[in-house]
C-alpha cells in the first residue's frame, strides 16, 4: 500500500511488505516513536500503555504501522535525530510504564518533568546537544529518576527539594575536564531517588578497563 508507513514513522521503500514479519529491532523502533510521542502530550499514558503492549506483541510490520500512523514522523540522519530544538520540553506521566529518552534524542533547553510512580531515564551518552546549559524541572513522586551522563556532562542538583528522597550523583568528568553541557535539577523530588551515573562499561570495555565512550554527538 502506498500509505503505508514503517513503525518509525516513515514511508517505506518501494518494494517492501507491509506483511514483513517484524523483528525486535522494529518492534523497539516502534516502542520509541510511542513513548517520544506519550512525551511530547501526543498519547495519553493509558494510550501508551497499550500500544507498547501490541507493538510488543506484534509478528508484522504492517501491525506496528498501524500503531504510530497517526503520529508525526521520527526522522534520522547519520544516526541524529533531526528535529527543532525545543525550548521547553514537558513529560507528564501517572503509573503508566518507564519513560525513557536515549538514543540521538534532542535535548530542549528546559525540560519539564510531572510525573507520579514512574521511572523515567534520561540517557545523554549520545544526545544531540545545542546548548551549554539545559534546566530540568522537577514535579516528581515516587520512583526513581536517572540520568546517564559521559564525560564533559556536569549534573548540578544543588537547587533540587528532596523530600523523603535520596541523591546519588556521581559525575563522569574528572577534574580538568571541558564542560560541554550544564545540567541544572530544580523543583521537587518526593519519595524514590535520583541517580546520576556515567554508562556502564560493556563487557568487552570491562575486559580491557577501557571506559565507556559514546559517538561524538554534540553542537554543529
Amino acid at each position: 500500500m502506498s500509505g503505508e508507513m514503517s513503525p518509525s514513522g516513515k514511508r517505506p521503500a518501494s518494494g517492501s511488505s507491509p506483511e514483513r514479519r517484524a523483528s525486535h529491532a522494529d518492534r523497539d523502533r516502534a516502542v520509541d516513536v510511542l513513548r517520544i510521542a506519550a512525551g511530547d502530550g501526543l498519547l495519553t499514558a493509558a494510550e501508551l500503555d497499550e500500544r507498547v503492549e501490541s507493538a510488543l506483541s506484534a509478528r508484522t510490520v504492517g501491525e506496528l504501522t498501524a500503531l504510530t500512523a497517526d503520529l508525526p514522523p521520527v526522522s534520522t540522519s547519520t544516526g541524529a535525530a533531526v528535529t527543532e530544538v525545543k525550548d521547553v520540553l514537558r513529560i507528564e506521566g501517572t503509573h503508566s510504564g518507564p519513560v525513557q529518552r536515549g538514543g540521538p534524542w534532542v535535548v530542549p533547553r528546559r525540560l519539564e518533568l510531572a510525573t507520579a510512580w514512574c521511572e523515567v531515564t534520561l540517557d545523554f551518552t549520545q544526545a544531540v546537544i545545542t546548548q551549554d546549559t539545559v534546566q530540568i524541572d522537577l514535579d516528581m513522586q515516587g520512583k526513581t529518576l536517572t540520568l546517564i551522563t559521559k564525560p564533559g556532562i556536569v549534573v548540578d542538583a544543588g537547587a533540587l527539594n528532596l523530600v523523603h528522597s535520596k541523591a546519588k550523583i556521581r559525575q563522569a568528568s574528572g577534574p580538568g575536564t571541558p564542560v560541554t553541557l550544564r545540567v541544572e535539577l530544580l523543583g521537587r523530588k518526593t519519595h524514590g531517588r535520583v541517580v546520576v551515573r556515567p554508562a556502564r562499561r560493556t563487557f568487552r570495555q570491562w575486559l580491557q578497563r577501557k571506559p565507556p565512550s559514546a559517538p561524538a554527538v554534540g553542537r554543529p
